[in-house]
């Protein structure tokens, strides 16, 4: 499929658009993006001064493209809204029991007893929809004066003369596949900013334009990720478990193949259900989407499942390479916050209160430049406020486990990760390992086709297993057909020429949506690749996995991808 002819970042042409001025300009409206912009209006008001504040979600709604697991760690919540559970926040489950499992083919080991720190328990923490809980954040932003425009993709950075972030474009619309301009065809806004935080989440599009030209992961080991899929099941009675949650290593995975899975009872008989595979991982045959379905199928998940629904089905990258891989914060115009840098805690698989955290750093770091007059440089003082939080404590507290799992494999790596980080705990930081390196990208772990097997996955059943574009039906994605894809291609010819003799063209597998098609005549010949970027639930895992590096997730138009009610 031949790329659209429209550059990378979106731009058509050097057309002046219409200007909005503001203070800080926050893009994402995730947990790190609303506790910034919350965070902002509550240190306005205790110095009784303005700041004038913008929030630009891609998505139609605040929640429409958050997905996570998600039990969720208060304490950011806490520090950011103390009376939260006064106010209405829609978390009301708190973890009543907590089980770790080891799966086999058709048993499993309940390793819940295994030595590990106090805060790798889930109790006192809540089970909940992290997409409610942002629409939530939304409102008591919105109460404080925050401006908030959803369906409103961020496509381009607007650089100042002295090479500094101005802010942003947002709003381009009316563009067809061909780059031509339709008639509702709008240029969109130019929102400028003496402050701009990136609070895009995992592989932003912007964010990684911005640690490019400024250098900001100089120094830094890889970044890391891992692909969760999840659904939403809504189960009998008997099958209901009130705060109940689970998560399992081993099977349907190898033990070389890292990943595991979640469950969480919560609501109204809802169970909350997720497989993570690292993307580290090298046969280029594999698909998480069939393994989740897969391991779904085994004894000790499928009872609870049994008789009851499917109503929800997402999939998002996650950031896994914890302390060693987040890049300098600040940059001229601005700073990343969330997960857009990567504030994930891979072992308690939790990120969303550390993101709350650096949201509010951030906007306690951007505010203090306003309030010094200051504007368009690197808010110096976020980096310095994050290498003394608890943020920065807790991560490198579990700096080794990533890298553990990834040299020894699920088995030994567990072991040894927990028998590390009970020390870190204990001696507060110090490990016998010092600090390990994760070495090289998801990307070039990838394996050639000829020393793997492909694998013959089961048939989906339609109870408990089911194929990819009933899954996608599922999570209410959209995009505006006539449109440039937002799915770029360096070189067109790769896929074929390259990815196909080489690794068995791993995005038709990798891809959880059924995006990416080799397609053949009926000669069973002449191969094309096919992108039905219609499909594409925004995970971003075809631009951190593909082994040519040669596919670029960019934003569609505002508004378009999956419409997530309560992920």
């Amino acid at each position: 499929m031949a790329n659209d002819d429209v550059d990378v970042m979106g731009q058509i042409d050097n057309e002046p658009r219409e200007a909005m001025e503001y203070d800080v300009v926050i893009v994402g409206g995730g947990p790190a993006g609303l506790a910034a912009a919350i965070r902002l209006k509550q240190l306005a008001a205790q110095k009784g001064t303005e700041v004038a504040v913008a929030l630009l979600e891609k998505g139609s709604e605040i929640g429409a493209h958050i997905l996570s697991g998600a039990v969720i760690d208060p304490h950011g919540l806490n520090e950011l809204i103390p009376d939260w559970k006064d106010k209405g926040c829609p978390l009301q489950t708190e973890v009543t029991e907590d089980r770790f499992l080891h799966l086999s083919k058709n048993g499993s080991l309940d390793i819940s007893w295994l030595p590990m720190p106090p805060w790798m328990k889930n109790h006192g923490n809540y089970i909940g929809s992290l997409g409610s809980v942002c629409r939530w954040l939304a409102q008591q932003a919105e109460e404080l004066g925050v401006e908030i425009y959803p369906g409103m993709a961020a496509s381009e950075v607007v650089f100042g003369d002295g090479g500094e972030v101005k802010g942003v474009v947002a709003g381009v619309f009316g563009i067809a596949k061909d780059g031509t301009r339709k008639p509702d065809y709008q240029p969109g806004l130019e929102l400028h900013a003496k402050y701009t935080l990136l609070a895009e989440g995992a592989r932003g599009s912007l964010s990684k334009l911005i640690q490019a030209r400024y250098d900001l992961t100089a120094g830094r080991e890889p970044q890391k990720y891992g692909i969760g899929l999840k659904e939403i099941w809504q189960v009998p009675d008997a099958n209901f478990k009130p705060g109940y949650v689970q998560h399992t290593l081993g099977w349907p995975l190898d033990d070389a193949t890292g990943g595991g899975s979640w469950m969480y009872h919560f609501g109204e008989n809802y169970i909350s259900i997720g497989f993570v595979v690292h993307l580290n991982y090298e046969n280029p045959f594999l698909s998480p989407f069939d393994e989740f379905q897969r391991f779904k199928t085994h004894p000790a998940i499928r009872k609870f499942l049994e008789g009851g629904k499917r109503i929800s089905y997402g999939a998002r990258a996650i950031v896994e390479g914890g302390l060693q891989s987040i890049p300098k914060l600040g940059f001229p115009g601005g700073a990343l916050i969330g997960d857009c840098a990567g504030f994930v805690n891979v072992p308690r698989i939790k990120g969303s209160h550390n993101a709350i955290k650096t949201g509010m750093l951030g906007a306690e770091a951007a505010f203090a430049a306003l309030q010094a007059g200051k504007a368009g440089d690197a808010a110096a003082d976020y980096q310095g406020l994050f290498d003394k939080s608890w943020v920065k404590k807790e991560l490198r507290l579990v700096r080794n486990a990533k890298p553990l799992l990834s040299a020894y494999g699920t088995v030994k790596g567990t072991v040894l990760s927990g028998i590390d980080m009970t020390i870190t705990h204990a001696t507060g930081g110090f490990s016998f390992f010092g600090t390990l390196k994760h070495g090289k990208t998801d990307a070039a772990c990838t394996g050639l086709a000829a020393d793997f097997q492909p694998i013959a996955y089961p048939k989906p059943d339609n109870v408990i297993s089911f194929d990819k574009l009933s899954s996608v039906y599922l999570s209410n994605t959209n995009h505006e057909e006539d449109q440039p894809s937002h799915l770029k291609l360096k070189d067109p010819s790769i896929p074929i020429a390259v990815n196909l003799p080489k690794y068995g063209e791993p995005a038709r597998l990798y891809c959880p949506a059924g995006v990416y098609e080799v397609v053949y005549n009926e000669q069973g010949s002449d191969p094309r690749f096919v992108i039905n970027a219609q499909n594409c639930v925004h995970c971003k895992t075809c631009d951190i996995k593909d082994p040519s590096q040669n596919i670029v997730w960019t934003t569609p138009e505002g508004g378009g991808g999956p419409n997530y009610p309560n992920m």
